[in-house]
């Protein structure tokens, strides 16, 4: 395997270091020496080359957010969200959901875990499919959780 097949493979293997490469602010001595896939010199400029051939990270869309207090238990039929044996329904519970729709998708999601992680917020569900998305987080999160989704928008 060459030096730029063993560089693509830890960047894939490395979300944060694939987002900065497509974002374009990838410190490329520092990613090389933390990917220690052999010399420096010739990974940097194997992250270079790869940059090159990547999308660019696309910015926020077009999106709707809005905030859903006392989300707990109920039935499937009035789900905003089910994963597994848990159900999500506006009522009477002691969770807040943030609900987005419009233009976000899976990488919308990704977004905004890492900003909830950043912000200290405890996701306790959250799924994404093409133009919905929704993230369960304790009421008093709620507050948090909406700055972050809506940073992550803006993003």
């Amino acid at each position: 395997m060459t030096v730029a097949e063993r560089t693509r493979a830890a960047v894939r293997a490395e979300p944060f270091v694939y987002e900065a490469l497509r974002a374009g602010v990838l410190n490329y001595t520092a990613a090389a020496r933390y990917l220690d896939v052999g010399d420096e010199s010739a990974v940097s400029a194997a992250l270079r080359r790869y940059e090159e051939e990547l999308e660019p990270r696309e910015r926020g869309g077009s999106a709707r957010v809005t905030m859903k207090s006392g989300v707990g238990d109920g039935p499937p039929s009035d789900a905003l969200l089910s994963v597994g044996d848990e159900v999500f329904v506006p009522g009477e519970g002691s969770r807040t959901a943030v609900l987005v729709t419009g233009d976000v998708g899976a990488g919308t999601l990704r977004r905004v875990l890492g900003r909830c992680e950043t912000a200290a917020v405890a996701v306790h569900a959250a799924a994404a499919v093409a133009g919905t998305l929704v993230v369960v987080v304790s009421r008093s999160d709620g507050p948090n959780a909406l700055r972050a989704v809506e940073d992550a928008l803006d993003a």
